[in-house]
């Protein structure tokens, strides 16, 4: 979204690089799972996909949230502190790990 129009931290998770053997169990439960050679035997997941998948999309907690338009994006929407959006981050990082067993690192610096 346009930080101009709501205030956000732009794209909050890497995507994660896992192990084949991983991304096989994964594709199969579920085939259309977007991945990607990331070389050395690894995949590489959408995170997008998998905090999607755990209908967290427009997730909302207070004035912090996650976009409507993209799952990987962390929205304030109006007056949320740095502590509410860790929260939802935690939230969604819980989330994908208890649905999938896969761990979500965050992309920007977190002070």
């Amino acid at each position: 979204p346009d930080p101009a129009v709501i205030g956000n931290a732009g794209s909050f998770f890497k995507n994660p690089i896992v192990p084949i053997d991983v991304a096989h169990a994964l594709l199969a439960t579920h085939p259309a799972a977007p991945n990607f050679d990331a070389g050395d035997g690894c995949r590489k997941l959408s995170a997008a996909w998998l905090i999607d998948q755990c209908g967290l999309k427009g997730y909302r907690d207070g004035e912090a949230g996650v976009s409507a338009q993209h799952a990987l994006v962390i929205v304030n929407h109006g007056s949320a502190s740095g502590a509410d959006l860790w929260r939802v981050a935690q939230h969604v990082r819980t989330a994908v790990s208890n649905r999938f067993g896969i761990e979500l690192e965050p992309e920007p610096v977190v002070i």
